[in-house]
């Protein structure tokens, strides 16, 4: 409790919140008028919708200079956390990092949605998302919704949602962008990216090639991917776009450092295509859309050899897709008022098998799964000014699984937009989660009769503007039963609803803007959880500064982790620990600027993922030419 009221007095006090301007953007909850489209369909001023919504937008992912979203994410946004378990790359299966939580729901279970463009992106087996392909050069900026979103989303936003919003050129022009870096264990770094605006038309298209050494044996990992997106203004309120991502990377999995692996490697294929047609007019705006995203897994968990173990005989295949069609329409049926009716339809699935490549059954292929559900769902949502200052907001959803049956997902909340800029916002919020394919049909544990999860949230945020200060805090509590758990039923694990969670935090944050060249920002996050849970840290701080004038850009900023669990039940483990960052650029000439990173300077010794020490004191520098 000291540590938590600490922290809020050292984040108050001591670092209040920075408008934006053109040269310095921080993540931060907005309290002023600006447009979000995460928490609604459509575009809208988030003082008028009672979620929390953090911002990450262009300047800030391109001043981190990092090769992925989630580091920052982890930086930048309060109640938020990704593991990791080297300088480069998450990987899938067994030792495998990446994951991601808010408020201790996890993506690993599927209890958090990350989304391109308002479409659902996770495993079509197993539900969760794919780290490694959430990557800078597609992205325009990150909108997170901290809490449900259940019902603009359905199953798997029970948490939260993380939403990443493409890239698109706002002026007429070409622009190319072309960056390169090397560091610490044989590190590289490159993306290239050409942006187009010709009247109607415009294009994006990006490549990029990682990777690494990595700082143990065996934890080499490389990665190349690449985007495309094209879109079309045919009609003065009408617009349609079409993008495709495309990511291949190579991991391997050491293993614990007590039980090193060998032979553990994977090489994994992601794709993701979406097209879309857009209307927007005065009183009106809506989309018809149409998204496919797959994958293509081979994996081999490899053996330790110090322990007698031989290679496997077999290789883990499974190839995963899903699709879906969203159509919605947003009105202003009379003055202050927004509704919006959406139908979504998901059809997600896949195979998995074993291929056999030595042994009695060598040639062999032994099915584990073959499996394809939907979900189809429709949902309403009803915004109305009461008086200039407060608007209610009321949403219901209604969502029907193949397998898993039909769920009903309703929402309120209140906005208050107070004298001094003042915000104040009230809500409650049902999430939900239907039980993935892995869960029921796959591995021993499966139960083909598994039910949705359920929770609520209710949350109160207070956030206030004043001059170049803003700052935020948000109290909620988290009340969710029927949670998938593994237990021993007639001797044998299974799969049953037999879970509770409950939950509760405070998040902050703040940032000041003290002048043209200098900024200073904070967040902070404290969570209270009955039932402990990997990765989601009890306590998290970070405090950064930034300094842009002339040809010099420098940030730095140091991340407090506390209560951070590493392994849960008879014998957990927690990890605390201090990480300090930071990153220079230097613009030599109009089109080239020189630029170097340093991670955990202060060389710290910590885990993330138990058995996974993580690196030292690591550097990169580069160059990076626009033109």
């Amino acid at each position: 409790m000291k540590k938590f009221v600490g922290g809020i007095f050292f984040l108050l006090l001591t670092f209040p919140a920075m408008a934006q301007n053109d040269t310095t953007r921080t993540a931060k909850t907005y309290a002023v008028s600006e447009v979000v489209v995460t928490g609604t369909r459509n575009e809208t001023d988030v003082r008028h919708l009672p979620m929390t919504v953090s911002v990450i937008d262009r300047t800030t992912i391109e001043q981190s200079m990092r090769p992925s979203l989630l580091p920052l994410l982890t930086e930048q946004v309060p109640g938020l956390f990704t593991t990791a378990r080297g300088v480069l790359g998450y990987g899938v299966s067994g030792g495998a990092a990446g994951g991601i939580s808010i408020r201790g729901l996890s993506g690993g279970s599927g209890q958090m949605m990350v989304l391109i463009d308002g479409h659902p992106q996770y495993m079509g087996l197993m539900g969760h998302p794919i780290s490694d392909s959430y990557q800078p050069l597609m992205t325009e900026r990150v909108e997170v919704l901290r809490g449900p979103a259940s019902v603009l989303y359905g199953s798997n936003a029970m948490g939260g949602v993380i939403n990443i919003v493409t890239r698109k050129m706002q002026d007429n022009g070409v622009k190319t962008d072309i960056s390169a870096g090397y560091g610490s264990f044989n590190t590289l770094e490159t993306e290239i990216t050409n942006r187009v605006h010709a009247g109607k038309f415009t294009s994006v298209i990006a490549a990029s090639y990682n990777r690494t050494d990595g700082h143990r044996r065996d934890m080499v990992f490389d990665q190349c991917g690449g985007y495309a997106k094209f879109g079309y203004e045919f009609a003065k309120a009408w617009n349609a776009h079409a993008d495709v991502q495309i990511t291949h990377f190579n991991a391997s999995n050491p293993g614990e450092v007590s039980a090193p692996l060998t032979d553990a490697d994977q090489r994994i294929t992601r794709g993701m295509t979406s097209v879309a047609v857009e209307n927007r007019y005065e009183k009106t705006s809506g989309a018809l859309s149409f998204f496919y995203n797959f994958g293509n897994h081979w994996i081999n968990d490899g053996y330790d050899a110090a322990a007698g173990e031989s290679p496997l005989d077999y290789r883990y295949r499974s190839r995963d897709n899903m699709l879906g069609i969203s159509l919605y329409q947003s009105a202003q049926c009379f003055k202050g008022n927004r509704l919006t009716a959406g139908v979504d339809y998901y059809r997600f699935g896949g195979e998995a098998w074993n291929d056999y490549v030595s042994g009695e059954q060598a040639g062999e292929r032994s099915d584990i799964a073959d499996k394809t559900q939907d979900e189809i769902a429709g949902y309403l949502d009803f915004r109305q000014d009461i008086v200039a200052w407060l608007t209610f907001d009321a949403a219901v959803r209604i969502d029907h699984h193949s397998q898993a049956g039909t769920e009903w997902v309703p929402q309120a909340g209140l906005s208050f937009r107070l004298p001094k800029n003042i915000g104040l916002k009230i809500s409650a919020s049902k999430g939900f989660r239907f039980p993935t394919i892995r869960e029921m049909y796959m591995f021993p544990p499966h139960n083909p009769d598994l039910k949705p999860e359920r929770m609520w949230n209710y949350e109160l945020a207070f956030s206030q503007r004043v001059g170049s200060v803003s700052y935020g805090i948000n109290i909620f509590y988290i009340d969710g039963d029927n949670l998938i758990q593994t237990v021993r039923m007639d001797g044998r694990p299974q799969n049953v609803n037999t879970g509770e969670i409950k939950n509760a935090g405070v998040e902050a944050q703040a940032a000041w803007h003290i002048s043209d060249a200098w900024a200073v920002e904070a967040n902070y996050s404290y969570l209270h959880m009955e039932n402990s849970v990997l990765a989601a840290p009890e306590h998290k701080l970070y405090a950064g500064a930034a300094y842009a004038a002339g040809r010099w850009q420098a940030s730095t900023g140091i991340q407090y982790i506390a209560g951070l669990y590493t392994a849960v039940g008879a014998q957990a483990q927690t990890e605390d620990f201090v990480l300090w960052n930071a990153q220079v650029s230097f613009r030599a000439a109009k089109p080239l600027s020189l630029w170097a990173r340093g991670e955990n300077l202060l060389a710290q010794r910590y885990e993330i993922n138990a058995g996974f020490p993580m690196p030292r004191a690591t550097v990169m520098a580069g160059i990076k030419i626009h033109f």
